[in-house]
């Protein structure tokens, strides 16, 4: 009962969470001198970086597809999914921390804050994935209808990353070293998913092992879509979609049994 109070204490206050979505993209780029190009900057220049360094050394480990973009396609495939997962996650872990003088100030629900954060990453993601659309159809590269089986890979990333971003949040609130330490965990866990690399660059036992990490299908079912304009099978999406619905839920019971201490401890 406590959580659908909650839902509905939140969904009170919706056109106060849409303004302030709103307000955090006009003060991010409007309110800045080059305004659009820091919607880009960050993610361009990992993928210029990756591309020269490593587009060569990995030609090799991409077969069959020897195009002169095809590994900066298969790199923009996933810096751009990792860039929504990073983003809701690192901000949803100090979310209430970072927003303790709010809460105490207004009578304001705990839980529209991680939407507040999930709904501006989305937005962010939508402006670079524009972005990417068009050199995609510039170059040549347009994947064409497949694109739309991305729609359920993307809400599988932004579903964990809340999850997560929200069970780890809760428990920041009495244990601040989490944030510190989610924000080294991330540093490895990007280089854990084939995102630089290409999955089959590894040996067989290491790709097995590493399968594991939830954003590894999700990463590559984006980059067959985009570079081989191809839909894998489904049941890729199984194994990250149980995890992230059991972050979720846990995140949620989390939130639930902690919820009422969070104002006396921040």
């Amino acid at each position: 009962m406590r959580t659908v109070r909650a839902l509905r204490n939140t969904w009170g206050v919706r056109e106060y969470i849409l303004a302030s979505v709103k307000r955090d993209f006009v003060s991010r780029y409007l309110g800045t001198q080059l305004g659009w190009f820091w919607v880009i900057a960050q993610p361009l220049a990992m993928i210029v970086i990756y591309t020269l360094v490593f587009a060569k050394i990995m030609k090799p480990a991409m077969p069959g597809h020897d195009g002169l973009f095809a590994y900066s396609i298969n790199l923009c495939a996933g810096i751009v999914l990792w860039q929504l997962f990073s983003e809701v996650l690192t901000r949803s872990v100090g979310v209430f921390v970072h927003n303790a003088n709010l809460l105490k100030k207004v009578s304001l629900p705990k839980f529209a804050l991680p939407i507040i954060v999930t709904l501006t990453g989305l937005s962010n993601f939508a402006l670079i994935a524009i972005l990417l659309m068009g050199f995609l159809t510039i170059i040549g590269a347009w994947p064409g209808a497949s694109l739309l089986a991305l729609i359920p890979v993307v809400a599988v990333v932004v579903a964990l990353a809340a999850g997560l971003g929200v069970l780890l949040g809760t428990i920041n609130v009495f244990y601040r070293d989490v944030e510190q330490t989610a924000g080294m965990a991330l540093t490895f866990w990007f280089w854990l998913t084939p995102i630089v690399y290409p999955a089959r660059s590894l040996p067989d036992w290491l790709a097995a092992i590493l399968e594991w990490n939830p954003m590894w299908p999700l990463v590559h079912f984006a980059q067959s879509v985009l570079l081989s304009h191809q839909i894998p099978a489904w049941s890729l999406l199984i194994y990250p979609s149980l995890v992230a619905i059991s972050l979720l839920l846990l995140g949620m019971f989390a939130f639930r049994k902690l919820g009422g201490d969070i104002m006396d401890e921040l």
